[in-house]
């Protein structure tokens, strides 16, 4: 499977995500520039964490009318593989692509530290390699990771079991502490926790690698890639 990792001005995470999904038989990723418009040939998107630009109005709010956002869209509405991480997960809820958005921290500091995570919802396509329930470490790198919605829309999140993962301990005042979740298809991911920071045993935790390997699993056929 091939995937386009978006690349921004000032995305510091982009190289993170493309060498962590090349470490994995069956996947290879490569950037694309925010103003390409096309992602022909490609299986999967994901969008980075780090900064885009004009966050300083609001994170993800002008990224989300850069060129190559169109066809993200196309690729969420085809059932494609779509996941953003920090600052990708933030520019998910401005396309629309996921409901809520992230406001700043609850402390109004940046938190920088590896967090349990608690595998809510193992039925995702991105979350099958994980045991429901298991905890797991990931780190997180954010100053405005807090994730807010209305009362209906927490409802539906988890009637629709969109709830992916939550904090073991609730580091940013996220509502229900809710660290990632998908769209109603399953398609579509955001999560502030970056899992490709944890797929090498350098790196302290490995626990990020069962999220890839899911990906791998459950979208390979669908793309044309048996696996």
């Amino acid at each position: 499977m091939k995937f386009a990792v978006i690349v921004f001005p000032g995305s510091n995470c982009d190289r993170d995500m493309i060498w962590a999904v090349n470490l994995f038989d069956g996947m290879e990723a490569e950037g694309v520039r925010h103003d390409e418009q096309s992602l022909d040939g490609y299986d999967g998107v994901l969008l980075p964490g780090g900064f885009s630009y004009g966050d300083y109005l609001r994170c993800g709010a002008i990224a989300r009318f850069a060129p190559i956002m169109s066809e993200v869209v196309r690729f969420a509405e085809e059932g494609k593989p779509v996941f953003g991480t920090c600052n990708g997960f933030q520019m998910l809820t401005e396309l629309g692509l996921l409901p809520g958005g992230l406001r700043k921290n609850q402390s109004l500091k940046f938190i920088s530290k590896v967090v349990p995570l608690i595998v809510e919802n193992n039925q995702s396509p991105f979350t099958t390699n994980y045991e429901e329930n298991q905890e797991i470490a990931i780190p997180i790198a954010h100053g405005e990771g807090n994730y807010f919605c209305d009362n209906d829309t927490l409802a539906e999140l988890e009637a629709n079991k969109q709830i992916l993962f939550r904090y073991a301990d609730n580091v940013n005042g996220s509502i229900a502490n809710i660290a990632g979740i998908s769209n109603r298809k399953g398609n579509v991911v955001g999560m502030m926790p970056h899992p490709e920071r944890a797929v090498e045993s350098v790196l302290g935790t490995t626990d990020g690698r069962p999220f890839f390997e899911s990906i791998l699993t459950n979208f390979a056929k669908e793309s044309g890639h048996v696996q």
